[in-house]
């Protein structure tokens, strides 16, 4: 009886050789990276085969399980608030730091932010969703809007400006035609539904400025990676842009004489002086009021994605009406708003995915370079049939693709000190409308296309 037991149990083992318990691994509840390992459903005994073996020969593959590795990403939670808001706020501060160095002031402190952040959320040191984006999107973004037009007094803009508004005019309506040309012949359909908001979001950005950009793609519910990917793109090919119009501008002589006033001062000196500490709060304030008015005005009315806008009508209505209370505003609300733009920068990039700005940038990339490229032959040649000058025809454009800060900087070097100013004033005239013509432009004319 023994004897056929032990023969019995010799041929089960045969058979179905036995095997120790499969370890299990922690499954962790936070996000994590995925680890495919294939797993053996046994050991190997003395008698027999090693099991996963005789299953390739039976069913000419192998049985994988999917299990979680005990790496716990992202480093920093997305509940960690303290941490969240001080990677922000440092990437924010690497950017404008960068900005100081070569290969920084080439592709801006808006490039570099979103770029850290991407990098950072990709590494798995921050996670790609966190209640602290949230907040830089619904308070901050809006909180900023306000800050930057304190100097919007459009009286001012058109009494200062002459014929440089013409030109800005002219300018604009080029980045329309752009926006069309580029739309039809790169019509970016990989990317779906947002194709024709991220066009709407690029023609606001190169009539206006980033904070138009962000305000069109929050009102039209642009995707966060589409959303990351038009900024890649969008300070690429400015960066690029910003060459050839220097190039074109080489053999243009300065003018004799470059003084300049208070404002194009503050404007160009990067923002390095101490701000008094009551403007700053008065600044901040008044922001908060304008906001709380948009987003009652907004929710009254019951217009979805109407805040940014009905804060930037705000303002400049404000701006205009009451000048100089808000001029007194205007320098530490440009110091404030720059630091919020970095930190929101660095949130769009966190909020991406390195895969999808890869699969999506190529198509945004071209549609952008044929929109901006539409954009300088219609300056060029309509600015030649309306006998306009090159040296206004070039800044008008620049404070259309960059922005007042942009023109700013490109009349400073270039010594044209009488167009200082008005090219600051013209763009601040472009934030001001350019969001209203890209929502307006994407919803009656891209939408249908």
């Amino acid at each position: 009886m023994a004897s056929f037991c032990s023969r019995l149990s010799l041929f089960s083992s045969s058979l179905y050789p036995l095997s120790p318990p499969i370890i299990s691994l922690h499954v962790s509840h936070l996000p994590c990276r995925h680890i495919h390992f294939t797993v053996p459903l046994s050991t190997p005994s003395p008698v027999s085969k090693p099991l996963l073996h005789q299953s390739e020969k039976r069913n000419g593959v192998a049985r994988t399980l999917k299990v979680r590795s005990q790496l716990r990403y992202p480093i920093i939670a997305p509940d960690d608030h303290w941490g969240i808001w001080t990677v922000l706020f440092a990437t924010g501060a690497f950017g404008l730091w960068s900005e100081k160095s070569k290969i920084g002031s080439m592709v801006s402190a808006a490039l570099v932010s979103t770029l850290v952040g991407l990098a950072a959320s990709n590494a798995g040191i921050i996670p790609y969703e966190a209640p602290a984006y949230t907040i830089v999107m619904e308070f901050l973004l809006p909180l900023t809007i306000p800050l930057l037009l304190f100097r919007a007094d459009l009286r001012n803009v058109i009494k200062s400006t002459g014929t440089l508004l013409l030109a800005f005019l002219l300018a604009s309506v080029a980045s329309i035609v752009g926006t069309l040309v580029a739309f039809l012949l790169v019509p970016m359909r990989s990317l779906g539904a947002d194709n024709w908001k991220i066009a709407a979001a690029l023609m606001g950005s190169y009539i206006g400025g980033s904070v138009n950009y962000v305000a069109i793609s929050e009102a039209l519910g642009v995707s966060p990676s589409v959303l990351a990917a038009g900024v890649a793109a969008d300070n690429v090919i400015c960066a690029v842009y910003f060459i050839v119009l220097f190039a074109l501008a080489s053999k243009i002589p300065p003018e004799a004489s470059t003084s300049t006033n208070d404002v194009a001062k503050e404007m160009e000196s990067g923002y390095d002086g101490k701000l008094p500490v009551l403007q700053s709060a008065m600044a901040v304030t008044t922001s908060f009021v304008i906001c709380k008015t948009a987003a009652f005005l907004t929710k009254f009315s019951g217009i979805q994605g109407g805040n940014l806008p009905a804060i930037t009508a705000i303002v400049v209505i404000l701006a205009t009406v009451l000048p100089r209370h808000f001029g007194y505003l205007a320098p530490a609300g440009d110091s404030i708003a720059l630091i919020l733009m970095q930190v929101f920068f660095a949130a769009v990039g966190a909020s991406g995915s390195i895969w999808n700005v890869i699969n999506n940038s190529p198509g945004i990339f071209m549609f952008a370079l044929v929109q901006v490229t539409t954009h300088l032959a219609v300056v060029l040649g309509l600015g030649k049939l309306f006998r306009f000058d090159l040296k206004l025809l070039l800044l008008a454009s620049n404070a259309n693709i960059g922005g007042p800060t942009t023109a700013c900087g490109m009349a400073t070097a270039k010594g044209w000190g009488s167009l200082v100013v008005p090219s600051i004033l013209a763009g601040i005239f472009g934030v001001a409308i350019a969001t209203f013509l890209g929502i307006g432009f994407g919803m009656m004319v891209l939408r249908h296309l």
